[in-house]
């Protein structure tokens, strides 16, 4: 059985759109909002609970959603059937398939991250502030297959819709912790994992460094660039030379460029 939602003004929706709007709502229920098959399935793949599932019947298969929902067998998720017009108030998008979940939040410790091998490369964003920078670095990181991404001093809940929306599901594809820069430069040094400062001062081309061992590339804002802290404690700070009238480039990009030359040479072949 399942229940049937038809009116927008209907309480449990309303908590939904709160759900949505509201990081504090977030933090209090432990839980955030999926929309769309591809990133509903992403969040189940990447071992999250699905609590509820929420469907149109005219956009989506009643059998598919079953299969979401029994996806966690031990507790499987309540379905409850909406009408277009509910669908239409609470969807960020229109080509989202019909469905939206509800998922339990992870707590993404710092002490939780596994390394699968004794040199992981990670990916550190020091107070990202914009959703879609954020997205974007969570899509590099994907199509990269990095060991795990931290993120610190955090200006946003990673459950925010914008970021969800703008990683297309990566934040369920990547190994994801959070913690103040003070703590994982402890965790790193611990690892025994050099930390790679993009930075300007006393900095050296990014090409000319060896990623093949444990390495974090660590990024900041582009308003303030990465704090003393990290600066102090980098193993060395590294550029990307600029040959054109500006000294800075989108995080996001930048992430990029570095992520890819350390895998690039990691999988260079010894002779």
């Amino acid at each position: 059985m399942f229940k049937q939602i038809s009116s927008p003004q209907n309480k449990e929706i309303k908590w939904l759109l709160q759900l949505q709007d509201k990081s504090r709502n977030r933090r209090k229920e432990n839980a955030f909002v999926v929309e769309g098959k591809r990133e509903v399935n992403l969040a189940i793949k990447g071992g999250y609970q699905p609590l509820d599932l929420y469907f149109v019947p005219e956009l989506i298969e009643f059998q598919e959603v079953v299969e979401m929902a029994k996806a966690k067998t031990d507790s499987p998720a309540e379905i409850t059937e909406i009408s277009k017009e509910v669908y239409d108030k609470i969807a960020y998008r229109g080509s989202t398939e019909g469905l939206l979940a509800v998922f339990r939040s992870l707590e993404h410790q710092l002490n939780d991250l596994e390394f699968k091998t004794a040199s992981p490369l990670i990916l550190v964003a020091e107070a990202p502030e914009k959703p879609g920078n954020i997205g974007a670095i969570l899509r590099t990181a994907d199509a990269a297959a990095v060991d795990a991404v931290i993120i610190a001093n955090p200006k946003t809940d990673l459950y925010n819709p914008n970021i969800i929306r703008s990683s297309v599901g990566c934040i369920f594809t990547n190994q994801i912790a959070t913690g103040s820069t003070e703590d994982i430069i402890a965790f790193l040094i611990e690892k025994n994992i050099n930390i790679y400062a993009a930075a300007l001062q006393a900095s050296i081309p990014y090409h000319t460094i060896d990623y093949k061992v444990g390495s974090a590339i660590v990024m900041g804002t582009e308003a303030t660039g990465l704090s003393d802290e990290w600066l102090e404690n980098s193993t060395q700070n590294i550029i990307i030379p600029m040959h054109g009238e500006i000294d800075s480039m989108n995080v996001s990009v930048a992430a990029g460029i570095l992520i890819f030359e350390a895998k690039r040479q990691r999988s260079i072949q010894p002779e």
